[in-house]
């Protein structure tokens, strides 16, 4: 089987990996079974990333998928030790990002990359109820802003890879919404989980399908 086969099998395994795992939300399974079948939507996006890369950016890319595989599982061992897991594959995108930054920003394009971070952090720092929590949420808030803002000056697309870094921002602030204003439930739940998956999905296939057409 050739690599770019194993590539899409490994997409295909990521898709069915990460959309069933709601499933596993009503089954009471065993910590150890329920973060493996967790791990295996970013992870498998990992593993796509690993198998198309070509270039240092590609790695970059698996390392972000491989940091939020860690994140995934790690959140449900030890919170803070998903959440360093998470920032530091935030770190690695914005390394990726500025490495390609788009030559010509509009003024609007600028405009929402500049306020996003500090919008956000105020945004995330209001939510929680524990206000003993909220600094810590700003600062964790303020890496995956930078993140999706330099995501959305880089010269990957916009509709993929901007979006993208959106959805997984939102995502990060509906969890935080869960500690003050808004009731857990399912619904929130598949939301969180929702845009979490879409977003990684589409930031790993806007930065390697823009890689590849770099390749050819």
């Amino acid at each position: 089987m050739t690599r770019d086969n194993l590539a899409k099998l490994a997409l295909l395994a990521a898709l069915i990996g990460g959309t069933s795992y709601v499933l596993a939300w009503g089954m009471n399974l065993p910590p150890a079974w329920d973060l493996a079948w967790k791990g295996t939507g970013v992870g498998f996006l990992a593993l796509y990333a690993g198998l198309r890369a070509k270039s240092l950016d590609g790695w970059l890319l698996t390392a972000v998928m491989v940091f939020g595989m860690l994140g995934d599982v790690l959140l449900g061992v030890n919170f803070i030790a998903g959440a360093l897991a998470f920032l530091v594959g935030h770190l690695v995108a914005i390394g990726l990002y500025l490495r390609n930054r788009r030559p010509a920003l509009t003024r609007s394009q600028l405009a929402l990359a500049v306020l996003l971070v500090p919008a956000t952090v105020t945004i995330a720092y209001l939510l929680p109820t524990d206000r003993a929590q909220a600094p810590g949420i700003a600062i964790y808030t303020a890496g995956v802003a930078a993140m999706a803002a330099c995501a959305w000056i880089s010269r990957f697309p916009r509709l993929w890879t901007g979006l993208g870094a959106i959805f997984f921002l939102v995502s990060d602030l509906l969890i935080f919404a869960r500690m003050g204003p808004i009731q857990p439930g399912f619904t929130v739940g598949l939301a969180v989980w929702g845009l979490y998956l879409a977003g990684q999905v589409m930031i790993c296939l806007g930065v390697s399908g823009t890689l590849a057409d770099d390749a050819v």
